[in-house]
């Protein structure tokens, strides 16, 4: 199937916060980053609501570096307050995923056109993405570029494996579950020789409820279809 995409992201800080560092105020990120932030990359370089975006594996190239700012976040209350955020520094990492049509939208079954996306996708990448690439947060500009997944030589590619403890690993949306229901996904995470491989979202063990959620509906008239959309940039 010509669904695949691999691609190396980059940049010179990257914020993947645990969310048990935010209830201080003063954050403090994974030494990672989620399946959830990965699948937001994926999405800035190309997206439709047609297809959904799976994680398959991430190389991590550099070594694991921590660095402490001094912050000034806006406060609830009106002004400014002070924080240390502690960011991963000089990240560079390999990705290799995949897309697959969503099945929970019938009404775009005019749109599953897996070649098209498949070349937008694949220009949109040569071309950094169709958005800006946010490693984690606003603040932390990543880049990217296409690879091939597993070349080059990583810092932990002799490594042995390493327990990483429950982290994040996404959300479930109403619109790729068909629930009507805003879920959380946490998983065991490891890394053997520089390499994470994810879970698929489905064989995730452990997923809570936040709060009811309706998806949005898409037709014709709100989105251009994959052969209209490969037309206008040029594509056959």
């Amino acid at each position: 199937m010509k669904n695949e995409i691999q691609f190396e992201v980059f940049g010179d800080y990257a914020l993947f916060t645990d969310p048990l560092t935010k209830i201080g105020g003063e954050k403090l990120s994974y030494s990672v980053p989620t399946y959830q932030a990965l699948k937001g990359i994926c999405e800035s370089i190309y997206w439709k609501p047609t297809i959904v975006y799976y994680i398959d594996e991430i190389r991590v190239m550099n070594s694991i570096q921590m660095e402490s700012k001094g912050i000034r976040p806006i406060d609830y209350g009106g002004g400014n307050t002070l924080a240390n955020y502690t960011y991963l520094k000089d990240v560079h990492y390999q990705v290799r995923a995949h897309f697959e049509f969503n099945e929970n939208r019938p009404e775009l079954k005019f749109d599953q056109n897996e070649g098209k996306h498949f070349s937008i996708m694949q220009r949109s990448l040569k071309a950094g993405g169709r958005r800006d690439i946010f490693l984690g947060t606003r603040e932390c500009q990543g880049y990217v570029e296409p690879c091939e997944f597993g070349s080059g030589e990583g810092f932990y590619d002799q490594s042995e494996t390493h327990h990483l403890g429950t982290m994040v690993h996404g959300f479930n949306y109403p619109d790729e579950t068909g629930r009507n229901m805003l879920e959380v996904r946490l998983w065991q995470a490891q890394m053997k020789a520089g390499i994470i491989t994810f879970d698929r979202p489905e064989n995730c063990q452990i997923v809570r409820p936040i709060k009811e959620m309706e998806a949005k509906m898409f037709g014709h008239e709100s989105i251009t279809s994959a052969d209209d959309l490969s037309k206008q940039l040029g594509g056959e």
